[in-house]
């Protein structure tokens, strides 16, 4: 008699600690995944660094979630405002409209490098619509193109890559489309500006 209520009570807290144990691993586990992760900057790139947690070492955490998480939380190039982005979005249009994704993302790349440049003023608005003796830098703002432009999902995906770092530039600070810009224009382009390559319809500089 006694020996079954003993066996039943043996049962009971096996049964019990059982329970008790899968709670506790449930929320170790959700604790190590929360606190394994966290992001550090080294040099401009991002890197995922994974904590040591109850002896799980970074190399035991999944390679393809430090990718993942790397490509989301990606930092642009150059923060701008929503008010800079139209204009970029807009002069990018104006310019290269007729360009394929690479070419408009080099006219991109060409506000961006003249934004980081001390020559240049210091926001993408303020690089567009810089005039030097009421001549501007850009021929759709003395035209009007740059107002109305339809931007298309390809210039806004090009403009998106600049910003997220993407440059084929090397280095440029100048284009022009030779076809198209006054012949005295080019030829201070070519005496004084170093020609770096030619895509598409347009020739850059630095």
């Amino acid at each position: 008699m006694y020996k079954r209520y003993a066996a039943l009570f043996l049962l009971f807290y096996l049964v019990l600690g059982t329970g008790w144990l899968c709670v506790q691993g449930i929320y170790i586990d959700k604790k190590a995944v929360s606190e394994a992760f966290l992001l550090v900057e080294s040099g401009g790139d991002e890197v995922l660094q994974a904590t040591s947690y109850l002896g799980v070492s970074s190399e035991q955490i999944s390679r393809e979630r430090v990718l993942d998480m790397n490509v989301l939380v990606r930092k642009n190039r150059v923060e701008i405002s929503d008010e800079e982005y139209e204009d970029l979005l807009r002069i990018v249009e104006a310019e290269a409209g007729g360009e394929d994704i690479l070419g408009k993302m080099l006219v991109a790349n060409v506000i961006l490098n003249r934004v980081e440049d001390d020559r240049f003023p210091d926001t993408v608005t303020q690089v567009i619509f810089q005039a030097e003796n009421g001549v501007t830098q850009f021929s759709p703002i003395s035209d009007g193109r740059f107002y109305t432009v339809k931007v298309s999902e390809e210039t806004r995906e090009a403009v998106d890559a600049a910003l997220r770092g993407e440059d084929n530039s090397q280095g440029a600070l100048y284009f022009a489309a030779r076809k198209a810009a006054d012949k005295d224009k080019m030829r201070w382009f070519d005496n004084h500006l170093n020609r770096l390559f030619a895509y598409g319809g347009h020739e850059f500089f630095s």
